[in-house]
């Protein structure tokens, strides 16, 4: 008999909230794994620490959410390219003796944009609201991917221009200012937010953007509630939507396979986050 449960883990500050262990430890029981999804509060000046206790304790990895995914770079021994160029880790996966960083958010949202939504971003028009961490790694993600452009909209230029500085050499990303009413040309494939407008508890926020003659695909970043008002204002116009909550789901079960090596069920995935969220 083996007694021993492998470990993976969340490290951030507040986490309390943190829904991820939920969904993981059931993938882990439905895959019939003897694994454990350790969600811990770990503050700022004990990120190293923490690292270094993962190491030692043989973790096969681990999820850094805020405030952790820039800090925690320092203390990894290699970045996956996409990591490197979003500048921001949220996966650490062991690869022998060595933790590598992973940024799973941008392929989350890639693979639900081209498993569920059915859509093939290679020369696609996108618009992408916001430029945050989220958005940088959506961004990062479509780019490599072929869009045809990629316009990312933001009320802040400070934030925005080092974003589209770095992302120029990956494809065509440009920045247009966020006025009142941003209008949504026909011409647009997506459209994406990638702000917390409309996070719980804000539900009654949603991005000031005019739908009025969009004919795209219209999707959201922000997974509580699954269904924002973003999406219902998009629905309510006829046109085809992609909730925040296939992003989360995807981006965990990246990670998984990353751990594990075993493709997780991603039904059970879903229905635990969903039901988790609607008890909270």
């Amino acid at each position: 008999m083996n007694f021993k449960a492998e470990l993976v883990a969340c490290f951030g500050q507040p986490v309390a909230e943190n829904p991820t262990g939920v969904m993981q430890e059931a993938a882990f029981a439905a895959a019939g794994l003897n694994w454990r999804y350790l969600t811990v509060e770990v503050p700022p000046a004990g990120l190293s620490d923490a690292v270094r206790g993962a190491r030692a304790m043989g973790f096969q990895g681990f999820n850094c959410t805020i405030p952790h995914k820039v800090a925690v770079v320092p203390f990894l021994d290699e970045l996956s390219k996409e990591a490197k160029i979003i500048g921001a880790v949220n996966t650490v996966r062991r690869e022998g003796s060595r933790f590598i960083g992973e940024n799973t958010d941008g392929k989350g949202f890639l693979r639900g944009l081209t498993q569920d939504a059915q859509m093939d971003p290679a020369g696609k028009r996108v618009v992408l609201l916001g430029a945050g961490g989220a958005a940088r790694a959506i961004a990062t993600e479509l780019l490599l991917a072929g869009v045809a452009e990629l316009i990312v909209v933001n009320r802040s230029v400070d934030r925005v221009a080092p974003m589209v500085d770095d992302l120029k050499p990956y494809g065509p990303i440009r920045y247009v200012p966020w006025r009142v009413h941003y209008e949504v040309r026909p011409e647009t494939d997506l459209l994406i937010n990638a702000t917390s407008l409309g996070l719980y508890p804000n539900v009654d926020w949603m991005p000031d953007v005019d739908l009025s003659r969009a004919q795209c695909l219209v999707a959201d970043a922000v997974f509580n509630p699954p269904v924002t008002k973003f999406l219902a204002a998009a629905q309510a116009r006829g046109l085809k939507t992609l909730d925040g909550l296939t992003m989360l789901v995807y981006q965990g079960v990246i990670g998984f396979e990353m751990w594990t090596g075993v493709k997780p069920d991603e039904g059970v995935m879903k229905r635990t986050l969903l039901d988790a969220m609607v008890k909270s």
